[in-house]
């Protein structure tokens, strides 16, 4: 027995894989939740009803399904060029904290139009700037940027908290360490009133549709997909790898500071310490569950966003852990795995 590489993957596979991983990932945790005493169907069945079973909980669900997406799709973007970022985290949060900072320090009483703009380019560049040490790490000494991104993390993070626990605490914060509100005029509009959807769904969907383009229909979407399947054959075709995964890495990092951008301005209002429970690291568990398809990151991103949100109510009602959601996110991920490699090699 050995395994093939399948000269041609049948598009009926691709499409199936991310259900079956699915399937199997709730499967596996069903165990886990009838070992924890709780009747496995009913568990399933809050989750879904805690997450789109009212109107609030639908419009929770999207609320926590707009920072995934742009987390997804950062991860999605890197990774088919072969630019292992995994520094989503904190890339989110120096973004998040870059537009608190510019909005109260520096745009206090710009107008909507001049301020949330300018705010989405900062949050962007400070993304792709932490982005772009690792890469030129890579570049220029051979770094291995899974370890380079990843230790940013904690970099950014401790940065983060010792600017809002210093020069940009919030006075009227009472000793609590966040950062200070920025302005009202640079909150984002709400998609429904007595919510908090915000239009930064809308933006990250658009987003989505975007990236899809240039990877689809431009030359350096080519050219991405080049470096990331063959780098030895592109660069023989005459592909500038340096060149295309600097713009890649621009992308990565400046969609992972978007997402903390649209949390700080869409639902927050400021930054804290546990502004994200994990959006960069669950991107990463999106993309894959994608298969780095953009349009499949925003049904994983929904897929994702439910079950955290789910989890909760499940918890209350048949008395388990919420970190089951946690569990069968990682199994996910761990099935999506598998799945994919069957999907380009079968067993002879």
């Amino acid at each position: 027995m050995r395994f093939e590489r399948r000269e041609h993957r049948p598009a009926a596979l691709v499409v199936a894989a991310p259900l079956i991983a699915v399937a199997a990932a709730l499967a596996v945790a069903g165990v886990l939740v009838a070992l924890a005493g709780a009747p496995v169907l009913e568990a399933y069945w809050k989750i879904l009803t805690s997450a789109f079973g009212s109107r609030l909980s639908v419009t929770e669900t999207l609320t926590r399904a707009s920072p995934l997406i742009l987390t997804g799709l950062a991860a999605a973007v890197a990774f088919r060029a072969r630019l292992w970022n995994i520094g989503g985290e904190g890339q989110f949060y120096l973004g998040a904290i870059a537009v608190a900072a510019a909005s109260s320090q520096l745009f206090d009483g710009w107008p909507s139009a001049a301020q949330i703009p300018l705010l989405f380019i900062i949050g962007a560049v400070a993304g792709m700037l932490l982005l772009l040490v690792p890469l030129w790490l890579r570049l220029r000494f051979s770094v291995d940027e899974v370890v380079t991104t990843l230790l940013l993390n904690f970099v950014s993070l401790l940065f983060v908290s010792m600017l809002i626990d210093g020069v940009l605490k919030d006075p009227l914060a009472f000793g609590w360490p966040q950062s200070e509100a920025v302005d009202a005029a640079a909150r984002l509009p709400k998609l429904l009133a007595r919510s908090r959807l915000h239009i930064g769904l809308v933006i990250a969907i658009a987003i989505a549709f975007a990236v899809h383009f240039v990877q689809s229909r431009t030359v350096f979407g080519v050219r991405s997909r080049a470096a990331g399947l063959n780098p030895t054959g592109a660069a023989f075709a005459g592909v500038p790898l340096g060149r295309t995964l600097v713009i890649v890495a621009m992308i990565s990092g400046g969609l992972a500071g978007l997402a903390g951008t649209i949390e700080v301005l869409g639902v927050k209002g400021y930054v804290t310490n546990d502004l994200s429970p994990g959006y960069g690291y669950s991107g990463i568990v999106v993309a894959m569950l994608a298969n780095l398809n953009p349009f499949g990151v925003v049904l994983a991103a929904l897929f994702t966003a439910a079950m955290f949100v789910g989890a909760d109510g499940m918890s209350r009602s048949v008395g388990i852990p919420t970190y089951i959601a946690d569990v069968t996110v990682a199994l996910s991920l761990l099935s999506m795995l598998i799945a994919v490699f069957f999907t380009q090699y079968r067993i002879r």
